[in-house]
């Protein structure tokens, strides 16, 4: 029993169109990375983790995801296929790491997009009770609690049903539609920023780090906890390498694409957070529509109903790159036979997988009418803390296996010491989490190694040649 076999991914064709330009995957890239942690998130993290210290956590955490950036950077140009870090672990550590790392990916992805409805469905609450005195029924106002009389969060649900009909659209008209909601996204951030210039208070950040530095493994609060929350908000960086096999010249584009979205992330995170916390003592900010928040707190009501009202429009942009990303992993993984083939079809009309989103627009409105955001946020993390360290690995036995790469693609530095400093990174962030996530991630990773026992390894195309 072969569970290392290996597959070249380039071996495999594609039958989907190459229209994507690096411009395409920068607003893909901005579209995942800018949603509910810079709206909601970072509020959280600042009244209950860093306070306004949560800038550090902010550049740790773009430290963290910036080392791995180069390792999906150097794997996108040297091996470019659709499937992201589940192809490049293929390729290099074997078809079993290569499951249990598209496994994480596909939790991690259908968590975040369940995460990111719901924190859409709090802003939009938070408009119409806000604005309109209007409010839904308790039952459908709310993830499963029967003790208090909910039993589903309709809101998200509705959402996610959109979402799924847009991203069965062909590729260049969602990403110009996920492009326009983008700048408009940007628009409302400006706004936020701007206008709360003149409200800061800097005494609000007298007190700079309220919960201390907090501890390098085992901490519940402070500096390093931030990080492992705010790690929370550049996740979908990689639905850019999961695009490859729609992008012209992959090996330069895709790089390029993951580099820049990157750095404009960061940049616009660190500013949001200094002026929320400028504003707003940090303790008051355990909201979910901490930006929105802020701004009725000064008074700026027709600027937080703007921001909220562009945040219900483009919180959808997230939903949208994550749920075309997800849908090419499972149809990536699909095509190499470890999940039902049926997943693999590509629609005649569109040339995208649409079964395979299909599958994946329903066991998103599931999640996200039952599971509370809170849940979810964490266990997001853990899942991509874990498979970034697959991946590092991967990189390692890449360069040991087929030394550096050529003049014309992208070159990791440092490795393996890169590598080795990512993969501490992202134990110590691991280790931030609660009891209850950990044991949620082991269920989940025995789920997922039962799938491939049971059906994946003889199923696989590899032994069927």
């Amino acid at each position: 029993m072969n569970i290392f076999r290996k597959k070249d991914p380039r071996q495999t064709k594609t039958e989907m169109a190459r229209n994507l330009r690096a411009i395409d995957l920068v607003f893909l890239g901005l579209g995942s990375m800018v949603g509910t942690g810079i709206f909601t998130i970072t509020g959280t993290g600042a009244a209950k983790y860093g306070g306004p210290g949560l800038v550090i956590s902010i550049v740790i955490a773009a430290i963290a995801v910036g080392i791995s950036a180069l390792f999906y950077a150097e794997f996108a140009s040297r091996l470019p296929a659709n499937g992201g870090a589940y192809s490049y672990v293929y390729a290099t550590l074997g078809e079993f790491p290569a499951w249990l790392v598209g496994w994480m990916i596909i939790l991690e992805f259908l968590t975040a997009i369940s995460s990111v409805a719901s924190g859409w469905g709090a802003y939009l609450k938070g408009l119409l009770a806000n604005s309109f005195h209007f409010t839904l029924p308790t039952a459908l106002n709310g993830t499963f609690n029967p003790s208090k009389g909910n039993y589903i969060d309709l809101l998200p649900v509705l959402v996610m049903l959109a979402v799924t009909a847009l991203v069965l659209m062909n590729s260049k008209s969602v990403l110009r539609f996920n492009s326009l909601l983008v700048i408009l996204k940007f628009s409302a951030l400006a706004l936020f920023v701007i206008a709360g210039l003149f409200f800061i208070d800097t005494n609000n950040w007298s007190n700079f780090m309220p919960f201390g530095f907090g501890q390098l493994y085992g901490g519940k609060t402070g500096i390093m906890a931030g990080a492992s929350i705010m790690f929370f908000a550049f996740l979908g960086f990689e639905s850019l390498s999961m695009a490859v096999d729609e992008t012209k010249e992959p090996h330069k584009t895709v790089p390029r694409g993951i580099s820049l979205s990157l750095i404009m992330v960061t940049i616009v995170y660190i500013l949001v957070t200094l002026v929320l916390t400028g504003i707003v003592h940090y303790s008051k900010l355990g909201v979910d529509d901490a930006v929105a928040f802020t701004l009725r707190h000064v008074g700026l009501n027709w600027a937080a109903n703007y921001v909220s009202t562009v945040a219900i429009l483009t919180l959808i942009t997230v939903c949208i790159s994550m749920t075309y990303a997800l849908s090419r992993t499972v149809y990536s993984i699909s095509r190499d036979g470890l999940l039902p083939k049926s997943m693999s079809h590509i629609s005649e009309k569109s040339k995208i997988p649409d079964y395979a989103t299909l599958v994946v627009g329903i066991f998103a409105i599931i999640f996200t009418g039952i599971i509370p955001l809170a849940t979810l946020a964490e266990f997001v993390n853990i899942c991509t803390l874990a498979y970034l360290i697959v991946l590092a690995l991967a990189l390692i036995k890449l360069r040991r296996d087929k030394g550096k790469p050529e003049k014309d693609q992208f070159k990791t530095p440092l490795v393996p010491v890169l590598p080795v400093t990512s993969i501490i990174i992202c134990l110590s962030l691991m280790s931030q989490f609660m009891t209850i996530t950990w044991i949620a991630f082991g269920v989940a990773l025995a789920i997922g190694i039962l799938i491939y026992i049971l059906y994946g390894y003889k199923n696989s195309t590899i032994d069927s040649k």
